[in-house]
This record gives C-alpha cells, sequence and structure tokens, in this order.
C-alpha cells in the first residue's frame, strides 16, 4: 500500500493530543474535588462501570482517530482488475508444417477453427488484431471490435514458406503502438532503466506456433522488445511429434509457393506428402514468455488449443492498478468513531431507581 499525501499523517497528532487533555482535564478534577470524610460514600456516589467498560469506548475512539488520519493520506493499494481496454494481438503461424495431419484434418484447419471460437466468444469492449507470419510477418486485420473482418481474415489464411517468430512478435509491437500511445514502435530505441515495478500494458501479443524461428529476427531479441515497451507475450506452441503426412487443401496454399505440389482430389502435399517429423521450439517459446511476463501453453490437438484460447482472455486482460482505498478507511474510522461515541453514551446513562412495589419493605 502507498499514500499520496503522507504528510497528511500529521493528523494523527490529534489522539496523543487529546490524551494529553483528557489527562489535564482529570488532573484538575481531582484537584478541586470535594473531600469526603468517608471513602465509602465517594464509591456509592460513582456510577456502576467496570474498568473495561471505560477502556472500550476509548480505545475504539483511538482506532476511530488513527483509520481516519490514515484516509486523510489518500491510501493506494496495488490491486488486479478487468481491464476492457485491453488489445489482443493474435499472431498465427501459416507456415508449410501447419498442413501436419497429426492434428486432423491438419493443424491450420484446427488453429483456424479455435481462433474463430476464441473471436465470437470474445467478450467486452476490448479489440482484437491478427498477424500472420510464415517467412515474413504482416498485420492481416489492426485490433477491431469487427467480428466479421476478423472472421473472414482467419478463414483467408494461406500456408506459405519459413517461419519467423520474432518478427511476428515485433509486427504485433507496431500494431499496438498505433493505437496506444504509450507504447513505442519497433523502430524506436527504449531506454532501458534496470527497474521492473511488474506493472504492464492492457494490451497482449498472443503467438500461436508449431515450429522453430528459421526467418528473420531472434525471437529474444523480439521478446527484449516486448518487455523494454511492458508488453506480455503469450506463446502457445501447437502439435505433437509424431511424423505425419502434410496435407493441405488448395485454398489453403499461398499461390507461388514452390515447397507445395498439388494432390488427388484437389487437395496439396508437403514434400511428397511423406512423413515429417516437425521440430519444435519450446524452451524457446517458454523463454519469451517468461521474459515478458507472460506464460508458455502446449496444444497437442485442437481440443486442447481450444481450451487454452478460450481462457486466455481471464488471464491477458487482468491489469494491476493502482486503486484508492480512501473512502474505505474513511467509512471504517467513522464507524470506530460512532460506536466508541455510542457505547461511551450507554454505558455513562443516568439510571434511575426502580420504584418499589406497593407495601414493600
Amino acid at each position: 500500500m502507498s499514500l499520496q499525501w503522507p504528510w497528511a499523517l500529521a493528523a494523527l497528532l490529534a489522539f496523543p493530543l487529546l490524551l494529553a487533555v483528557r489527562w489535564w482535564t482529570r488532573r484538575r478534577r481531582r484537584r478541586a474535588a470535594v473531600r469526603l470524610p468517608s471513602v465509602a460514600l465517594i464509591r456509592a456516589a460513582l456510577p456502576g462501570r467496570t474498568s473495561w467498560k471505560r477502556r472500550i469506548p476509548l480505545w475504539l475512539f483511538a482506532a476511530g482517530l488513527l483509520v481516519t488520519g490514515t484516509a486523510a493520506a489518500r491510501p493506494q493499494a496495488s490491486v488486479v482488475v478487468p481491464d476492457s481496454a485491453a488489445t489482443i494481438l493474435l499472431a498465427i503461424d501459416v507456415s508449410g508444417s501447419m498442413c501436419s495431419t497429426d492434428v486432423p484434418p491438419n493443424r491450420l484447419t484446427a488453429a483456424q477453427k479455435a481462433a474463430r471460437d476464441f473471436i465470437r466468444d470474445h467478450d467486452g469492449d476490448s479489440k482484437i488484431g491478427l498477424v500472420a507470419f510464415s517467412g515474413i510477418a504482416g498485420l492481416i486485420v489492426p485490433p477491431t471490435t469487427d467480428t466479421k473482418q476478423l472472421l473472414d481474415a482467419v478463414d483467408g489464411l494461406r500456408t506459405s514458406r519459413g517461419t519467423a517468430i520474432g518478427l511476428a512478435i515485433l509486427a504485433s509491437i507496431d500494431a499496438i503502438a498505433e493505437i496506444n500511445p504509450d507504447v513505442a514502435p519497433t523502430g524506436v530505441e527504449v531506454p532501458d532503466d534496470g527497474v521492473n515495478t511488474g506493472e504492464y500494458e492492457p494490451d497482449t501479443i498472443v503467438v500461436l506456433t508449431d515450429g522453430r524461428n528459421t526467418d528473420g529476427v531472434d525471437p529474444m531479441t523480439a521478446a527484449a522488445a516486448a518487455e523494454a515497451r511492458r508488453l506480455r507475450v503469450y506463446t502457445i506452441g501447437f502439435g505433437t511429434s509424431t511424423p505425419s503426412p502434410m496435407v493441405c487443401s488448395s485454398d489453403q496454399i499461398s499461390s507461388g509457393s514452390g515447397q507445395f505440389r498439388g494432390g488427388p482430389g484437389g487437395g496439396g502435399g508437403f514434400g511428397g506428402g511423406r512423413g515429417r517429423f516437425q521440430d519444435m521450439d519450446e524452451g524457446t517459446l517458454t523463454k519469451v514468455a517468461e521474459t515478458t511476463g507472460g506464460k508458455y501453453f502446449k496444444a497437442e490437438d485442437a481440443e486442447s488449443l481450444g481450451d487454452v484460447l478460450r481462457d486466455l482472455p481471464s488471464q491477458v486482460t487482468l491489469q494491476r492498478k493502482e486503486t484508492e482505498l480512501t473512502s474505505w478507511f474513511a467509512l471504517a474510522g467513522a464507524a470506530l468513531i460512532l460506536a466508541a461515541v455510542g457505547l461511551a453514551q450507554w454505558w455513562n446513562r443516568t439510571r434511575l431507581p426502580r420504584p418499589r412495589p406497593p407495601g414493600g419493605a
């Protein structure tokens, strides 16, 4: 917890001053007291209060002053709250290995379905942007709330050569910089002050890939750029290590992609449809996520990929923010002071003698 106006804590000096006034008042009363010949008469004249009844109102009043004085300093606490203004950049791998059939009918089809479900199920005012990457990376849809535009872009994804994970992260950073003035684009050097406050921008990058970086910028270099801008990167490793044929339909292959060739029934194959072992770089994906404050997920089938994307909004749209607690402290302080005054009045009330029944002794 932090205080916006710490100098306001000087108000707490009111309590020791009140104690001093109380002590001085009691001392004067003792000096001006009427001397009576019998101690018994003095005890009979005093109200029948026990010692704990005398102390409870005093300590409640003291606690109320302490809490109220703290409220004057405007306390703040860092709490995790949902942020409806968060932007999610979804970067999808469209390299040739996404034609692998270890996830039926192939990885790309399963990824497209999971992405469509993610877009449809997304709730709130936050925007979604779409980046596609193979040997290069490009922004397909800028961050938007237009569901139809996003769904059409997902349906139009086409495979191509190479895998550029680092470029996908950099493209996502630039897309976020277009809508968030607090995020510098990748062409601008961000000074590193060496202080990690744990506070992140509300915008998040999600990278879905089935392989390892083969082109462009090293993923850790891109992760460092995201970290410097306080952007979290969540990574998803998709697929299995089982050698499987590469089969994509004709509308899943980009024109001019020499690594594909047509197959029977209008389909396409990668490497002649032979089984191929896909080497996923989970170590780098994990490091990228940890460096930026995100998290790495492994999805070996369509169902687990859908679960990961379905649960992501509950994590990426949460932000740690400074929330002012002044009103809560003020209410608590007022309640304690009122309780102290009320108990003091109740216990000090004048009790009238009970009337004796007629004919009583």
